[in-house]
């Protein structure tokens, strides 16, 4: 019942403070204008993600207080996704220099991982690797790009939000069946405010877009969720491949795009629509069903392969290949970086 209250209290703090959050948008002009490179054709109300921000941050004010966390976890996760979320909410408001975001971005990286303490043991091909500072370089880097990535993958209706809700709720079933509930640093109860937070938002941002994330949601929920996973490697070293099988269409696709933009000599920093799911919802001229097949894949694709490398079943490499392939191979064929925006897709 205690789990469920969680669920539940943080999707009703989530939902009404997303309704508060529209009106103050709406008031404030604080709306997304259509532009060449928009997925949505309707003005529409931004900065809706701080709802969940402003509910998982006070989730961790109250875990820790219950001493469901320690105050390092506390700290390592509070203090970065509050950086991260400010300067979203500043960007949303007006224009901070791409330079100046990516020097607090690796910041709060650098914060997180300074109160994780050492970058978790990673098990590659039965072997346990530490990577000690090395591990503690990477580490800011991948956190960095985890919350950029899920910036860039925030793009239609429900996707970024759908996606929290999988990973969360995946992440909890793991957690429960190999009996991590209670262990140290395993952060369930944050698994379960994050399906309530993400839940309450999608609610007024899916299947028709009534308010927009904006950047201080996406970014709050990339580095958030990235150092999720980073804690919870802390207390199984299997876990830490599993649970970014368990993103691989968000990680897949971003890092194609990147990549094949890279190649072809475009601007990284360079405004684009060439995302796999931005192409795929154009061709069928709708969000819904982009965001129905990504639930469809992280559920029944990427879970049970998730569930067997975090179980030991299979190698977690080996596990990623057979998880990621298919993924890769969807995004070549769409064009990822590749095919732009040729015309609007009705939001």
């Amino acid at each position: 019942m205690v789990n469920l209250g969680i669920v539940i209290f943080s999707f009703l703090v989530s939902c009404v403070l997303t309704c508060g959050l529209r009106g103050y948008a709406i008031k404030h002009n604080v709306i997304d204008r259509p532009n060449q490179r928009s997925s949505h054709s309707v003005p529409t109300p931004r900065g809706g993600g701080v709802a969940i921000v402003l509910t998982l941050l006070v989730a961790l004010v109250w875990f820790y207080f219950s001493r469901e966390l320690t105050l390092e976890s506390f700290l390592g996760l509070f203090i970065p996704g509050l950086i991260v979320a400010i300067i979203g909410f500043l960007d949303d408001h007006g224009h901070i220099a791409a330079r100046w975001r990516l020097l607090m971005h690796f910041m709060a990286a650098a914060i997180g991982i300074y109160f994780l303490g050492s970058f978790p043991v990673i098990t590659l091909f039965g072997y346990d690797l530490s990577l000690s500072w090395i591990g503690m370089i990477l580490g800011c880097v991948y956190l960095v790009w985890m919350l950029n990535l899920y910036n860039f993958m925030d793009g239609i209706n429900g996707l970024a939000s759908a996606e929290a809700i999988t990973f969360a709720a995946c992440s909890a079933v793991l957690i429960v069946v190999n009996q991590y509930t209670d262990a140290p640093g395993s952060i369930y109860p944050l698994t379960l405010a994050l399906i309530g937070a993400a839940a309450g938002f999608i609610v007024w941002n899916f299947p028709i877009a009534k308010i927009f994330m904006g950047d201080a949601g996406s970014g709050f929920l990339g580095i958030t969720i990235g150092l999720m996973i980073l804690h919870i490697a802390k207390v199984d070293t299997h876990f830490f491949i599993a649970e970014l099988c368990l993103l691989g269409v968000f990680i897949v696709d971003a890092t194609t795009t990147l990549l094949r933009r890279v190649v072809a000599g475009k601007k990284v920093y360079e405004a684009h629509a060439s995302h796999g799911y931005q192409i795929l919802a154009r061709k069928y001229g709708s969000h819904v069903p982009v965001t129905m097949m990504a639930i469809a894949v992280n559920l029944l694709w990427l879970f049970p392969i998730a569930f067997f490398i975090a179980s030991a079943k299979i190698d977690g490499v080996v596990g990623l290949i057979v998880a990621w392939l298919p993924l890769f191979a969807v995004a070549l064929k769409c064009g990822a970086g590749v095919k732009d925006k040729e015309s609007n897709v009705n939001a």
